[in-house]
């Protein structure tokens, strides 16, 4: 089962720690990636508020992390992150559903056969 950590940042107001923030979340991404056992390492910023940001981290495994916090980067995020945060970082630690076998709770065949023609375009 996939492990996902979900983690929301909120920035300072000024312009540098914005850009500062970015371009770490950008390096990080570009270091978490390449990490056994990562399945996806994503940052993301809101549409609607420059200071908001959230990464997605998805491991093969619970376990996985032990590896991600072995990488020498690592000791490097929460000191450079943390002076740029307005607020404390708000971690969601959650495993993923499977979706791998079929669940249908709609009833309609007719709007499965829409999905279905729809999904073919």
């Amino acid at each position: 089962m996939v492990y996902t950590l979900v983690v929301h940042l909120y920035a300072k107001a000024d312009d540098e720690s914005i850009n500062k923030l970015i371009a770490k979340l950008q390096e990080a991404s570009q270091v978490y990636s390449n990490d056994k056992e990562t399945l996806g390492w994503f940052v993301m910023q809101s549409e609607s508020d420059k200071r908001a940001f959230t990464i997605v981290e998805r491991y093969a495994h619970e376990s996985s992390q032990k590896y991600h916090l072995e990488n020498p980067y690592w000791q490097t995020f929460d000191k450079y992150v943390l002076p740029l945060l307005d607020k404390p970082m708000d971690l969601r630690r959650l495993n993923e559903l499977d979706t791998s076998k079929q669940v249908r709770v709609e009833q309609d065949d007719q709007m499965w056969a829409g999905v279905k023609k729809h999904q073919s375009q």
